[in-house]
């Protein structure tokens, strides 16, 4: 019973600060990442670009997304204590 009226007097905020703090970092990252796959286009449609492959958009970006989702998947379910 004592359980019960604990859970409904419990009117507090789910997340504390430490976990906006992740949520704005892992958004940050998702961010900067999906800036810097961006772009890569040719203003002359006869012409090839080949910047389209190289190591920022092929690899760091996609790194940096994956990270951001990781940060904010891990901000959602750390517990405040």
């Amino acid at each position: 019973m004592a359980n019960i009226k604990d859970n409904e007097n419990d009117k507090g905020f789910v997340f504390n600060r430490g976990n906006y703090k992740l949520l704005l970092i892992g958004l940050a990252l998702l961010v900067v990442g999906f800036v810097l796959m961006a772009g890569g286009g040719s203003d002359d449609p006869n012409v090839f670009n080949y910047s389209l492959f190289n190591f920022q958009r092929l690899t760091l970006a996609p790194l940096l997304i994956i990270a951001g989702f990781v940060v904010e998947f891990f901000a959602i379910m750390k517990r405040p204590k």
